[in-house]
């Protein structure tokens, strides 16, 4: 089967590397001539790291590449079983995209969107077959990372849903089903890593430094927070944070902060940049090792995901087993939020979250009802 991939930037690449590792033939599409080039480059030079490492050989090499075509013309999309879209995170564009593509593949192609946040409903909604569009949300880096958000939107097909999941899961990647809501399951869930640990900043309790060695020598995290969004780019956490707040309704739970906006307006979008939250021109501030205060700050933002996990449990957004895979697949979570919070016990969170509240008075640390449900009902997650 062939596999078009739309946009040869970081992530399209990528997937367009996994395709043909898995014998497809591909088209990388890209109507820029500078971002082919680029693409070919930079794949290339992946694929020759890799040989030196022994992880593939010299002909697989050869074999990756000749599979792959780095195409400015649209008609090489024709004669594809499955296209995905990896392009700006911009609504309109995407729309128009997909109906262009539908016009250039046969009836029976899945047209796929690789967006992080937006609708997958209204992306559908400009195809005349909108039930064989679906989400197919990879993680960057696309040939490491295993996780792969599935989302159906609500025109999509069971045939293509099933489809789609059945080509992933034979790349070797790890699936879960998502309700086609903001963020889908992880960049929603994950909101409180960030946008907690920024208020705790905020408040003077600790600085970057401090709160990133919290989150990982205490909470076992591979990153904290800020050397995270530092590695992801400020600009590209802070439009998916003002995507999902938007698209919630304006809900206090996803609201940015001045501190991350001020970041992208300076320019200081992390490591690509030179300077983030860190100033990668010097040596990084030392963390102040409290323990007391590692578990504080661990705690805070812990309570917060574990209640976005819940949450969206409670709205079915996915299952429980699926929400705890995404984390630990799709951001190396150290454990599953659900799971953790039996661990630590679902009654401490929601005394936390509590105390929170009534502490701040703010409608972002409104526990979900599950948790209070759970808790009354004496029940655990597992």
């Amino acid at each position: 089967m062939k596999v078009s991939i739309i946009g040869a930037g970081t992530m399209g690449a990528g997937i367009a590397q996994v395709a043909a590792t898995n014998g497809h033939e591909v088209c990388l599409f890209d109507s820029f001539d500078g971002a082919i080039k680029n693409a070919e480059t930079k794949l290339t030079k992946i694929l020759n790291r890799l040989v030196e490492k022994e992880r593939i050989s010299v002909q697989e090499k050869d074999d990756i590449l000749s599979r792959i075509n780095f195409s400015k013309k649209t008609e090489d999309i024709s004669g594809s079983g499955l296209v995905i879209e990896a392009i700006i995170e911009n609504l309109e564009i995407k729309q128009k995209i997909f109906a262009d593509i539908e016009k250039l593949v046969d009836n029976g192609c899945i047209i796929a969107s690789n967006t992080s946040s937006l609708s997958i409903a209204s992306i559908a909604s400009s195809c005349e077959k909108p039930e064989r569009v679906i989400g197919i949300h990879f993680f960057n880096p696309a040939p490491l990372m295993p996780l792969v958000e599935i989302i159906p939107a609500v025109q999509t097909s069971s045939e293509s849903l099933k489809n789609a999941k059945s080509i992933i899961d034979s790349w070797g990647k790890v699936t879960v089903i998502a309700k086609d809501t903001p963020g889908f399951i992880v960049n929603r869930v994950a909101r409180p890593f960030y946008g907690e640990a920024i208020r705790i900043y905020e408040e003077g309790v600790a600085d970057f430094s401090t709160i990133d060695w919290a989150m990982r020598e205490i909470g076992g995290f591979r990153m904290g927070p800020f050397e995270l969004m530092d590695y992801i780019g400020n600009d590209i956490n802070y439009t998916v944070t003002e995507t999902v707040f938007a698209a919630f309704y304006f809900d206090q739970r996803y609201k940015p902060s001045f501190t991350q906006k001020r970041m992208m307006e300076a320019g200081y979008f992390g490591k690509k940049s030179e300077r983030g939250y860190y100033d990668y021109s010097k040596e990084i501030p030392k963390a102040n090792e409290d323990i007391e205060l590692g578990k504080k700050i661990l705690w805070r933002i812990l309570s917060m995901l574990i209640n976005e996990a819940a949450d969206a449990l409670f709205l079915n957004i996915a299952t429980k087993e699926d929400i705890d895979l995404a984390m630990t697949k799709g951001v190396n979570y150290p454990k599953g939020l659900l799971a953790w919070a039996d661990e630590i016990g679902i009654k401490n969170v929601l005394n936390q979250l509590e105390q929170l509240q009534e502490e701040y008075g703010e409608d972002r640390y409104r526990p979900s009802p599950l948790l209070r449900r759970m808790v009354k009902n004496n029940k655990t997650f597992y």
